[in-house]
């Protein structure tokens, strides 16, 4: 795992100074400790860290290849490389390394582009071919691994793993794009298709960029996309074998190391069932690790023992404490962008446990997207048969009318907080869908918002792209197209992003078995009945598990890393979210009504309504901006 930079000039070879190169890679010194290079030809600049795992002294990068046509900077691993390099041998290429950077190299002067094709992995990586003068930058199929570029004022186009890198080029203008915030105050992360940043893009999971001397920059191209349109034949139990045999392959092909390597264990479903088939596969004891919280309701401790203990892994736990709020700012610095989903604090702290023995760890991401795990896919589901109960001229004004009737009750029961249902149900589908991945309401929003910041968004949605999402989706149901808009908005956005960040802050490569590529294809091949049936996701899965992991494991309700923001607000943060009606930061963008910021604020102290997520989000955007725009 490791971090890259570089810059390339499409138009015109201007020399590159190597020192400037540099200074972009050195901004990423997290995701690599174990070494850096810099490269530099006309026209075109790499710069690399890295965090060696395989082939530890032999695949120094920038690499370069033998006749010195191709150079390569890569992030990621490739999982069946030792397969793609016998394939080349077979052609008469000759290596001089043993690791999966030089297979990348070759393979591409072999097969170029379509090289994408014939990789398992997660990725992103650029190659310069001196020949033909081009730059080719690629990233995975669901988008593990980041990759951002802007267009500068001297013609360069910069490149860089993370953010921090693209900050280091001093002729970066800097400035907010307030669509960015829009969409960060929807969904808690700013997504892959914007930036807080104006004018930098992120290359989509599943695309490449060609760049060409001589021709502008062009539309990244799709090489892969991820479709529910097809249909799985076969029984219950064939389809049972068939993806266990897949689950097996995503989690032996990931324990491929020459470095210490270890699980993260929660003891929920999904952690459970990789180290479950770790431990099948390995001779030795598994190292695994968990966190625990201070407060019993959030405790999982119990579970991953329990787990540890049938499996014989070498198990540790550390607990920590529900408000460690002190870990702000190391999380403002390893995300750049603002970022709300709280069990990010939750996320690094593990973490940075499992850094102190491994350097590898298999994490549980992807099988509530891949499966239909998450709550809201159930809701959606029953929600769209009662939509096709009732015409919509019946439905819209009914649920409508009894939506806006029913009092908002956050601290009632879950059967009685029915409000957001009832109006989920007067809109269609996909705009009931999209306000439920949401955090803040366009109408909470929309108060916020100052008369400029509603004009400069020209009638931008956040809610619009899941909108689109679902309704291009290759997809036969409204289970299919909930899932498809997660795979492609909230995957990569959110959860690849919040591991990938705080891994490489503590620099610990994190593996995601449960989004092997042949795994999640065979998953949206599955009858929605499979995914999801008698209110229970992941329910295949759950039935292959069944001869490794006990009921309580499987079964239980879902908990996960739970962070108390609401708490926070109404007692040791309590300031911090009034000081907010008074940031110089926020009212210096001109974009938010700050005396009814102050009001939310404290009526959320005041226990008179809930607004815990939505303080927290301004917090995160206010230290954001002040890092990259001062």
């Amino acid at each position: 795992m490791c971090g890259f930079a570089g810059l390339f000039y499409p138009a015109v070879a201007k020399p590159v100074d190597p020192a400037r190169v540099r200074a972009m890679g050195e901004a990423m010194a997290h995701r690599g400790p174990d070494g850096a290079g810099t490269w530099t030809a006309p026209g075109v600049g790499l710069a690399h860290r890295r965090l060696s795992i395989i082939d530890l002294a032999g695949s120094p990068q920038p690499m370069v290849d033998a006749d010195e046509r191709h150079a390569i900077v890569f992030n990621g691993e490739i999982y069946n490389f030792r397969d793609l390099r016998r394939e080349l041998e077979s052609r008469g290429r000759v290596f001089r390394s043993d690791g999966d950077t030089e297979v990348l190299l070759q393979g591409y002067a072999e097969w170029g582009p379509s090289l994408l094709d014939r990789l398992n992995g997660m990725f992103a990586f650029a190659i310069h071919d001196a020949r033909t003068q081009t730059l080719f930058l690629a990233r995975d199929r669901m988008g593990v691994k980041p990759l951002h570029y802007v267009e500068l004022s001297d013609g360069a186009l910069a490149f860089a793993s993370e953010l921090k890198g693209l900050v280091a080029h001093p002729l970066l203008r800097r400035a907010p794009d307030v669509r960015a915030v829009e969409d960060f105050l929807a969904f808690g992360y700013v997504p892959d298709d914007a930036c807080l940043v104006a004018g930098v893009k992120k290359l989509p999971a599943g695309h490449f960029l060609l760049l060409e001397r001589g021709k502008p920059v062009p539309a990244p191209q799709r090489w892969w996309q991820l479709s529910f349109a097809d249909r799985a034949r076969g029984s219950v139990a064939a389809l049972e074998e068939e993806l266990l045999h897949r689950l097996r392959e995503g989690v032996t092909s990931r324990m491929v190391a020459d470095v210490p390597l270890g699980a993260f264990l929660s003891g929920g479903v999904d952690s459970s069932a990789v180290v479950a088939l770790m431990a099948e596969a390995s001779r030795h004891a598994v190292k695994t690790c968990t966190i625990g919280f201070d407060e019993a309701g959030h405790d999982e401790r119990a579970h991953a023992a329990g787990v540890a203990a049938r499996f014989a892994t070498d198990h540790r736990e550390r607990v920590v404490r529900s408000d460690d709020f002190a870990l702000i700012p190391t999380l403002v610095h390893a995300f750049d962008e603002p970022f709300a989903d709280a069990s990010a604090l939750a996320t690094w702290q593990v973490c940075a446990l499992a850094r102190e023995q491994v350097t590898v760890a298999l994490s549980g991401d992807g099988a509530d997207e891949a499966l239909a795990g998450y709550r809201r896919h159930r809701f959606q589901a029953a929600e769209e048969r009662v939509r096709g109960l009732i015409p919509a001229g019946v439905r819209s004004p009914l649920f409508g009318a009894l939506g806006a009737a029913w009092p908002k009750a956050d601290w009632a029961p879950r059967p009685l907080r029915a409000k957001a249902t009832l109006m989920n149900l007067a809109r269609d589908g996909a705009e009931g869908y999209a306000r439920s991945v949401g955090v803040t309401t366009p109408e909470l929003r929309a108060a916020l918002l100052t008369d400029a910041a509603r004009g400069a968004l020209q009638g931008h949605r956040a809610e619009d792209r899941y909108v689109a999402a679902m309704r291009d989706a290759p997809a036969r149901d409204a289970l299919d197209r909930a899932q498809y808009a997660d795979m492609a908005i909230w995957l990569p956005g959110d959860i690849l992003t919040k591991t990938d960040r705080t891994s490489m802050a503590v620099s610990l490569e994190a593996r995601e078995p449960l989004l092997d590529h042949r795994l999640v294809e065979l998953a949206a091949r599955l009858p929605s009945s499979m995914r999801l049936r008698g209110g229970e996701g992941k329910w295949l899965m759950k039935k292959a598990m069944q001869r490794y992991l006990p009921r309580d494991i499987l079964y239980r309700p879902k908990m996960g890393f739970v962070t108390p923001v609401s708490a926070w607000f109404r007692g040791p943060l309590a300031e911090q979210a009034t000081a907010l009606a008074r940031s110089r930061t926020l009212a210096r963008t001109g974009w938010f009504d700050l005396e009814r910021l102050g009001r939310l604020a404290e009526a959320h102290r005041a226990g008179r309504e809930e607004h815990g997520r939505t303080l927290w989000q301004f917090v995160m955007l206010e230290r954001s901006l002040v890092r990259l725009f001062g």
